[in-house]
């Protein structure tokens, strides 16, 4: 099991990426569109980094949602290859069989 706080923090980040993607959006947008002013632009991008670091999509971590554990996580199932062992030896996966020979 991760720390709670690891877990927790990931989860802040999560709240604030949700919170501040329309307005990331939008000065993104902004700052890319080459129609516009050097100036405008250049507010737009001053802006940008005003924004909380932790409100940027690249720095949320992906964990499993039974775990918390970050590595080895498989994003189609959103787990760890661990849980993912333990939930389909008992069978909690469907259409998942362990192998054995």
């Amino acid at each position: 099991m991760a720390k709670k706080s690891a877990v927790e923090n990931n989860k802040r980040k999560m709240r604030l990426v949700k919170q501040y993607a329309g307005r990331r959006a939008r000065l993104q947008a902004t700052a890319d569109d080459e129609t516009l002013s050097m100036e405008e632009r250049f507010e737009a991008r001053l802006k940008l980094a005003q924004l909380p670091r932790n409100s940027a999509p690249g720095r949320i971590r992906n964990r499993c949602e039974v775990t918390g554990r970050p590595r080895a996580y498989y994003r189609k199932l959103k787990m760890s290859r661990i849980a993912l062992r333990e939930l389909g030896s008992k069978g909690l996966v469907p259409g998942l069989v362990k192998s054995s020979w």
